[in-house]
């Protein structure tokens, strides 16, 4: 099973859904996979607090090797490293990424990831975090993936942006990934007292939008996490945002 965590908006916790469902994928067993398709890095400083320096080992070695001519490629396991946890490994992104772009596109890669997946022997579970953009990188993702998962911050500008989003992966589902399914829009920094949020939510469940429960908190439990380098299911497994985490894992599953 391979999901995607998308959303052309920044800021959205794409990063920390992504690591602590992989986290709680590999805390029941699963042997998990997060790939970081972020420049920016944060799922891979998330999970892994000593940032690997060396592009050829990240992600970016990945696709550089893509546009040379190796008479032996290196196989998509040489990118992948442990992490902490028992069972979650990283694929972690490297900033060469940004260099790299420009030529990956122009030499029509876009289905090398797709293909390196299938290949990909041992993994039960893989979690690809993005960008904040539907560039190159995001449509790799979305070609290679299962499903797909959208972050919503409950916020106005985010909600004008979600329809975009759904048209364009309506797209790409129609010319490159058929067999691509959206599992729905995960709610992040909920705040049940405020008004405009149950706003949001019902309007986007009024235009036909599958709005996943239960809703994830606003805590700063999660800026902890980040600090610490550990996923919420490591830090505070007793946490009311854990338990709200374990609880939409355990129904993504039962999809």
């Amino acid at each position: 099973m391979i999901r995607v965590v998308f959303n052309q908006k920044g800021g959205v916790g794409k990063s920390t859904i992504t690591c602590n469902l992989a986290a709680i994928s590999a805390s029941h067993g699963l042997k998990t996979l997060v790939i970081d398709l972020d420049a920016q890095s944060n799922a891979s400083h998330y999970l892994v607090p000593e940032p690997i320096a060396e592009s050829d080992r990240t992600v970016a070695g990945y696709f550089e090797d893509t546009l040379s001519l190796r008479i032996y490629p290196r196989d998509l396991s040489e990118f992948i490293h442990p992490t902490s946890l028992d069972n979650l490994h990283l694929m972690p992104a490297h900033e060469a990424l940004d260099t790299l772009h420009g030529r990956l596109e122009s030499r029509y890669k876009i289905y090398k990831l797709r293909d390196a997946l299938a290949a990909l022997e041992g993994y039960d579970r893989i979690y690809i975090d993005t960008p904040p953009a539907l560039n190159f990188y995001t449509r790799s993702a979305l070609i290679a993936a299962d499903r797909c998962l959208i972050p919503f911050d409950c916020d106005a500008f985010a909600r004008q942006a979600i329809d975009e989003l759904m048209a364009n992966v309506r797209e790409l589902q129609a010319d490159h990934n058929p067999d691509l399914s959206v599992e729905g829009v995960i709610v992040n920094q909920f705040q049940s007292r405020a008004r405009l949020p149950a706003a949001l939510i019902a309007e986007l469940r009024e235009a036909g939008h599958r709005v996943l429960e239960p809703f994830l908190s606003a805590s700063v439990k999660v800026r902890e996490s980040h600090q610490a380098a550990q996923p919420l299911i490591m830090l505070a497994p007793r946490h009311k945002l854990t338990e709200q985490y374990k609880m939409l894992h355990a129904s993504l599953e039962a999809l």
